[in-house]
């Protein structure tokens, strides 16, 4: 039998009809659940061939974990499809925007990411295979099919796959509160790799010291720090900004 795994939420499961429906097996809905958002999903789940189950909810809260499943979980095909950095790079039309998250251990705090990398069209999200959540339901779940849309690569060593980014000439920034240099200071017109540490740590020395520069985001009010998400999406944005300006 196929390896399979469970996520839930209708927004993951939407996503993955949508992007690769052969991956759903089967899908559970909760039983005497007939409102609009239900009919929807069979819908498209009887589009894409894909079995329907209605089971209690107590099974559900099983299969979720104690997630907050709203009603629906699927099995899908857990088998990987393996990339690199390099895949992504030679297929590229345009400079690298990559996003490398350095041991994010918060499932929310990944799933936010990837909707963040998939708003600003970031090629892809990096991560190290060990010192970090992984992308498990929950980071599915949140990420609301982003993680179908963005190429989440893990890599065993961090610090080399920054060294490797940057042969292949990507300007890679760690996001630093320390710096010297504030975002809209630094040029990131070309190919991009920016990197952010983990809650609350921030980057690892190692990490830090592989980055071509650090560069801070500015805090005006009395918070010292912002969640990796936000923070996430004001680098990527000022890099998509200053694209723009190139171009005009």
């Amino acid at each position: 039998m196929a390896e399979t795994k469970l996520i839930h939420g209708f927004h993951a499961i939407t996503a993955k009809l949508r992007q690769a429906p052969d991956d759903v097996k089967e899908i559970y809905v909760a039983e005497g659940r007939h409102d609009q958002r239900a009919r929807d999903l069979l819908k498209l789940a009887e589009g894409c061939n894909v079995r329907v189950l209605p089971v209690d909810a107590a099974r559900l809260d099983g299969m979720a974990g104690g997630g907050n499943h709203q009603g629906v979980v699927a099995r899908i095909d857990a088998r990987q499809r393996h990339l690199t950095v390099d895949d992504i790079l030679e297929t590229l039309a345009e400079p690298a925007l990559l996003l490398v998250l350095d041991g994010v251990q918060d499932p929310h705090n990944l799933g936010a990411c990837l909707r963040v990398a998939d708003a600003v069209g970031a090629h892809a999200v990096i991560a190290p295979k060990d010192r970090a959540v992984g992308l498990n339901a929950t980071a599915i779940k949140v990420a609301s099919g982003a993680a179908d849309t963005v190429p989440y690569i893990t890599v065993t060593n961090l610090a080399r796959s920054l060294r490797e980014i940057q042969e292949r000439n990507v300007w890679v920034i760690g996001a630093d509160g320390e710096a010297k240099r504030d975002l809209y200071e630094v040029d990131q017109s070309g190919a991009i790799a920016w990197v952010l540490g983990a809650e609350g740590t921030g980057l690892r020395r190692l990490t830090g010291e592989t980055c071509d520069e650090l560069a801070r985001i500015p805090m005006l009010g009395t918070v010292e720090s912002l969640n990796v998400s936000v923070a996430s999406g004001i680098c990527l944005f000022e890099a998509r900004r200053q694209r723009g300006l190139k171009k005009a």
